[in-house]
């Protein structure tokens, strides 16, 4: 049996900060308690925009190139690279084949992962099952990206959640998990609620459209609370029973960083103390595909996560899909914990 393990993470946060003073100066005169509200109910503080000039590729370049250096790997190692994101550079091609080119990873081909902000663990299981089944996959990047600002009317309260940024880890395929198991659910009858309407074959990109606001993001109707409060823990649960480990076995658990509230009230409901997760909406917004790969490297430099621990990680994006994986986390002499 061969398993998929992190040797290596990376993230990119940009260097335009947009704090919520300055929303607050912006939506004065049109939404004037939005950002007050929003913050008290998120835990978001301030957020970072990349150059307008920049586009996803180059923010997951940076989480890569980092990610890369700790493991000492060059772009010419990887035999595959996965990457994740709902604000891509084209509807087509996808944006691996350009952050491929871009990276010169002459060696490795490339696909995309469109599951929002369940991204990262769904991408993460799939270079597991591939790793696990094809002997040829040594060393597999797996990234997410989003720059979803960029996709929104500046005049749209809801650009309050909207923070770039990019996270990106490295895998070897070893013969010792890694990788544990994972779960997933969906519910497209939410497809509607929030979404580019514009652009695709439902509707492809017009005057009208560009005008009316429908080739930009917007929230249409909103994704009732219990979604993530009641679906987060079953589908912890869920990965637990897969995995064959109870909940109690978790050593530390990283959430889609939207709501802090939400997440304390899941880590209750699963009877996990709050030392055994990280948040980092706090200080880079809702950074949506990237935020868990980003929670996750940020965690492994505080050192809230050491050799050993059993890691969870839950997705949760618009459509809606949500997804997680168990990792073991590798010995105390892997390059993960800067050794």
């Amino acid at each position: 049996m061969a398993y998929a393990n992190i040797v290596s993470t990376g993230a990119y946060v940009p260097e335009i900060e947009m704090t919520n003073a300055r929303l607050r100066e912006r939506f004065a005169a049109t939404a004037p308690e939005f950002v007050d509200k929003m913050e008290a109910a998120s835990g978001i503080r301030t957020r970072w925009y990349a150059p307008d000039e920049w586009s996803a590729s180059d923010l997951a370049l940076r989480a890569t190139q980092e990610a890369l250096a700790r493991a000492n790997k060059s772009p010419e190692d990887l035999d595959l690279i996965i990457l994740g994101t709902d604000s891509p550079d084209y509807i087509t091609p996808a944006t691996s084949v350009v952050l491929q080119g871009k990276l010169g990873a002459k060696n490795a081909g490339t696909f995309d992962v469109g599951c929002a902000c369940a991204s990262f663990p769904t991408a993460l299981a799939n270079a597991a099952g591939l790793m696990a089944t094809n002997r040829a996959l040594k060393n597999v990047l797996v990234v997410s990206v989003y720059q979803m600002h960029k996709l929104a009317n500046a005049s749209d309260p809801m650009i309050f959640f909207y923070g770039d940024g990019a996270g990106a880890a490295v895998l070897e395929r070893g013969d010792a998990p890694g990788f544990v198991a994972a779960a997933f659910a969906a519910d497209g009858t939410y497809a509607n609620r929030w979404l580019i309407q514009a652009g695709g074959t439902v509707e492809p990109a017009s005057e009208a459209a560009a005008r009316e606001g429908r080739t930009l993001v917007r929230m249409l109707e909103r994704y009732p609370p219990e979604i993530n409060n009641d679906g987060w823990p079953k589908l912890v649960r869920r990965v637990a029973e897969n995995g064959g480990f109870a909940v109690g076995d978790i050593d530390f658990v990283i959430f889609t960083q939207v709501r802090k509230p939400t997440i304390e009230l899941v880590m209750a409901n699963l009877e996990l103390p709050m030392s055994k997760t990280h948040t980092v909406m706090e200080k880079w917004g809702y950074t949506g595909s990237a935020c868990i790969p980003m929670a996750l490297d940020d965690a492994l430099r505080e050192k809230k996560i050491k050799p050993g621990d059993l890691v969870v990680l839950v997705g949760s994006g618009v459509g809606y899909n949500q997804a997680a994986v168990a990792l073991r986390m590798p010995a105390a002499e892997s390059r993960l914990f800067g050794n």
